[in-house]
């Protein structure tokens, strides 16, 4: 069983910046690639950005290429999720999510093995 943790989330104003952190509490984070979901209030969770197990491979969604960049320490068991130029679009609870396997450019929520809760994030405008 894996237990993943996001923190970081907040209110920022557009153009604002955030990091997200993802802490998992396995040794074996190493073997999971992982993910980062959100979902704004009335709509379905969707992909934001994916990274491999070593982290030489990323993918992300349209709309937030070019501004948010995914990365990974396996050392300290946890993901990032650094979120530039923001948006109020990019309002949602964001969620991080590992995968035991590497599904290249097709991601989705019945993808993912573990999920974390959750952290807010709120862009003003």
């Amino acid at each position: 069983q894996v237990q993943l943790v996001e923190s970081g989330g907040g209110l920022v104003q557009a153009g604002g910046s955030l990091k997200l952190s993802c802490a998992a509490s396995t040794g074996t984070f190493a073997n999971y690639a992982m993910a980062w979901f959100r979902q704004a209030p009335g709509k379905e969770r969707e992909f934001v950005a994916a990274i491999s197990t070593r982290g030489r491979s990323v993918v992300y969604a349209d709309s937030v290429k070019g501004r948010f960049t995914i990365s990974r320490d396996n050392a300290k068991s946890t993901a990032y999720l650094q979120m530039n130029s923001l948006k109020p679009e990019d309002t949602a609870v964001y969620y991080c999510a590992a995968a035991s396997f590497w599904y290249g450019s097709r991601w989705n929520v019945n993808a993912m093995d573990y999920w974390g809760k959750g952290t807010l994030v709120t862009v003003s405008s």
